[in-house]
C-alpha cells in the first residue's frame, strides 16, 4: 500500500518556520545557537512531541528526535538536515530536509504505521558555518573529524565560544557525541544550483559530493609610486593576483566536462591606495572536482602557477591549504533506495554529484548515506530570494518517505 505524504501540511510547516527570524526581503536569519535558532528548535520539538517522539541532544548540540520501531533494539534509520541559516538566507536551505522528516513522521502517525526499525530525525548544529567556522562542524564532530573540545572552543566574531552559545540557548546536551549510531542517513535538500531546473528534472538522485580544497594565498611584491615607476620595473602584487586568477579560470573553462571548478572568493589589497602600486595582496582560492585524482592534478597545476606567475611578475607567492574535503561516494544501496522513488512515481530525475558540502558528507563516514535534491528557482541559494515550489518540495519529501520506509522495514 502506497503511503502518501501531505504536501500542503509540509508547505504550511515550512512557512511557519520561516516566521522565526524573518528578514526584510522574505528570507530567514537564524544564525547557529542564537535565540532564533533555539526558537526554531523549540517549534520543531513541539510538533514532534505531539506525535509521541522522544529526543536527546549531544554535547555539541546535535538534536536527535526518535520514533520507536517494532524492534527498538535495532539501529535507527535517520533523516534530517539543519535549521540554522546564513545572515540573509532563504527559507529552504536545510530547513526543507528537517521539515520533510517531520512530515514523514506525521504521515506514519496518521496511518498508524510502525516501522521495524526506529526512526530518527536529526537537526545538525551550525551546518552553515556563518557564525562558527568551519561549516558542518557539529556533524563533523559526530563523525570524529573534529574533537569535542576543539568544537566547543570555537569562537564567533564577538569572541563567544561555541560552548558558551550552547549554554546560553539551552542546547548544551549531555549525550555522548557519536551516539546514537545510525543504520543509515538520508538528507533531502534544495540543489543550490541550476541543473535540475535547466534540465526540467524534478528529483536529483545524489551519488556523492565533489572534493573541495581551500587555500589562503599571500603575494609579496613592492609598493611604489604609480607615476614615476616604469611598468617594467614594477613588482605589482595585484597584477600577479589577476594573472593567477585568469590562468586558473582559463584552465577550468578548458575542461569540457565542467567538473573543474576554481573560485577566488576573497581578495584584499594591504594598505590600498589609488596611486600606489600594490605591494602586498591576500586572496583565497577554492578548488573543486568530482574525481580525487583530478583534484590532485588541479592542486598541482595551481601550485605550479604560483611559481610561474611569481617569477614573471617579480613577486613572491605562498599558499597555505586550510581545509580539504575529499570526494565522497554515497552508499550504493542507499542511492538505489532513493532512485526507486522517482522510478515508481513516474517523476523525472537524474543522478548527479553535489557541488556543495552538506552534513551528509561527514555522516557518510560512519553510516550508509544518500541525498535527494529538488530544484530551486534560478539555482539561487544562501539568498533571501531562494525558492522551491510546493510541488517540488512535496515530490522530494515523497521520495524521502519511500526510501525511509524501504530502509526501516528491513528486519536485519
Amino acid at each position: 500500500m502506497a503511503v502518501s505524504i501531505d504536501g500542503r501540511r509540509l508547505w504550511d510547516s515550512l512557512m511557519a518556520m520561516a516566521e522565526i527570524g524573518p528578514t526584510e526581503n522574505g528570507g530567514s536569519c537564524r544564525l547557529a545557537l542564537t535565540p532564533e535558532d533555539a526558537a526554531g528548535r523549540h517549534l520543531l520539538l513541539d510538533w514532534c512531541e505531539a506525535l509521541g517522539c522522544t529526543w536527546q541532544v549531544d554535547r555539541v548540540g546535535n538534536l536527535f528526535i526518535r520514533r520507536a520501531g517494532k524492534r527498538d533494539d535495532l539501529a535507527p534509520v535517520a533523516m534530517g538536515s539543519h535549521l540554522d541559516t546564513q545572515p540573509k538566507g532563504g527559507r529552504f536551505d536545510g530547513i526543507l530536509g528537517v521539515l520533510a522528516g517531520l512530515e514523514v513522521l506525521r504521515t506514519l502517525a496518521d496511518r498508524g504505521i510502525v516501522t521495524e526499525r526506529p526512526l530518527v530525525l536529526v537537526v545538525w548544529t551550525n551546518e552553515e558555518g556563518s557564525r562558527f567556522a568551519p561549516a558542518m562542524v557539529a556533524s563533523g564532530t559526530y563523525a570524529g573529524a573534529f574533537s569535542v573540545a576543539s568544537t566547543l572552543a570555537r569562537e564567533d566574531r564577538d569572541g563567544v565560544t561555541f560552548g558558551e552559545a550552547l549554554e546560553a540557548c539551552g542546547y548544551a546536551g549531555e549525550s555522548p557525541v557519536g551516539e546514537p549510531r545510525l543504520d543509515s542517513f538520508f538528507e533531502l535538500h534544495i540543489e543550490q544550483g541550476p541543473v535540475l531546473e535547466e534540465e526540467g528534472k524534478t528529483i536529483g538522485v545524489v551519488t556523492g559530493v565533489q572534493g573541495m580544497r581551500w587555500f589562503d594565498v599571500t603575494i609579496a611584491g613592492q609598493s611604489a609610486h604609480a607615476g614615476p615607476t616604469p611598468m617594467c620595473y614594477r613588482r605589482d602584487a595585484l597584477a600577479a593576483a589577476a594573472r593567477l586568477i585568469d590562468r586558473l579560470q582559463a584552465h577550468a573553462l578548458a575542461d569540457e566536462s565542467g567538473d573543474t571548478k576554481v573560485t577566488c572568493g576573497c581578495l584584499e589589497i594591504v594598505s590600498a591606495s589609488r596611486n600606489v602600486v600594490p605591494g602586498d595582496v591576500k586572496l583565497t582560492i577554492d578548488l573543486r572536482h568530482v574525481i580525487e585524482s583530478e583534484l590532485d592534478a588541479l592542486q598541482a597545476y595551481f601550485e605550479g602557477l604560483l611559481g610561474e606567475v611569481g617569477e614573471a611578475c617579480g613577486v613572491t607567492m605562498t599558499q597555505e591549504r586550510i581545509w580539504a574535503s575529499p570526494v565522497v561516494e554515497f552508499a550504493p544501496e542507499c542511492v538505489a533506495a532513493v532512485e526507486r522513488g522517482p522510478q515508481e512515481q513516474g517523476l523525472t530525475y537524474r543522478r548527479m554529484m553535489s557541488g556543495a558540502g552538506h552534513d551528509a558528507v561527514y555522516v557518510s563516514r560512519v553510516a550508509p548515506t544518500a541525498m535527494i535534491f529538488v530544484p530551486c528557482r534560478d539555482g539561487i541559494s544562501h539568498n533571501e530570494a531562494e525558492y522551491a515550489t510546493p510541488e517540488d518540495c512535496a515530490a522530494g519529501t515523497q521520495v524521502l518517505c519511500d526510501a525511509i520506509l524501504e530502509r526501516a522495514n528491513r528486519a536485519a
